[in-house]
């Protein structure tokens, strides 16, 4: 067979394998056709995320959630995570977002998308009120315990060796809440809120905030390349920060407002 004709079949070839091509995934459009969306939420994360007396799930990520559900006129759907597998949700489709005190990080944004920030999470080492820990330097020679897979892993395991401290992982916020209400984990670094509860849960031992780590925005995380889901969420966001109800759902869990600048 001539040069040309094999090049001419492979031209008809391509053209028609173009054609029936699979049109690109559109998570808007599929959320929409099921009538349903399908949230990853931590249910083990107080105030943001757990269940109330009759095994409900409750919480200001909860009731964000159902907020959103409800304006697009959605069923919804909780896929239960933990701060390790909040990602691996999204990347293997078994949730179309994240709802769970995900911060948005420079490492996050190269493998997942986020909407506009809804709220903010302050994130605190936190040791017993008798404690004298004030800063970096006094953490030296110690332990500090976190959740496997979160912002505080993260940041503290670049910052252990300059620091001079060591790393305690548990998988979830439930272990290591329990871990520091015992006793047996000395120091945390999580969210203010949730150093509050532990010391809500041992007053004896009265853990609270020692000092900053750093303030981050909270968004809904979606997979790479949704613009139409994106832009609906960023919209969804705006309104509704603007109309106070993210802020109402906020303060109600968290005791405090959001951050005026998030407001305007």
């Amino acid at each position: 067979m001539k040069l040309k004709s094999l090049t001419t079949i492979a031209a008809v070839l391509a053209t028609l394998a173009a054609g029936i091509a699979p049109a690109a995934a559109d998570a808007l459009a599929d959320i929409m056709a099921a009538k349903k969306i399908r949230v990853a939420t931590d249910m083990a994360i107080p105030p943001s995320g757990m269940l109330d007396a009759d095994l409900q799930p409750t919480g200001s990520d909860v009731e964000t959630a159902k907020l959103l559900a409800a304006d697009w006129g959605l069923e919804l759907e909780f896929i239960q995570t933990t701060g390790a597998t909040r990602i691996p949700n999204l990347q293997t489709n078994k949730a179309d977002i994240v709802i769970s005190t995900l911060s948005v990080t420079p490492q996050r944004a190269e493998v997942i998308d986020f909407s506009t920030p809804y709220a903010a999470l302050q994130s605190v080492v936190g040791a017993p009120k008798a404690s004298t820990i004030a800063s970096w330097d006094d953490v030296r020679g110690q332990a500090i315990t976190v959740t496997r897979g979160t912002t505080q892993d993260t940041e503290l395991t670049g910052l252990a060796s300059e620091k001079g401290f060591t790393v305690t992982r548990y998988d979830d916020d439930a272990t290591m809440v329990t871990a520091a209400v015992s006793g047996q984990a000395k120091m945390v670094a999580t969210s203010a809120t949730l150093v509050n509860q532990i010391g809500q849960r041992n007053p004896e031992l009265a853990f609270e905030p020692k000092f900053v780590i750093r303030t981050f925005d909270l968004a809904i995380g979606l997979r790479k390349n949704e613009p139409e889901l994106k832009a609906k969420l960023d919209e969804w966001v705006s309104t509704n920060l603007k109309n106070g109800k993210l802020n109402e759902i906020y303060q109600r869990f968290h005791g405090s407002p959001l951050p005026a600048e998030m407001l305007q």
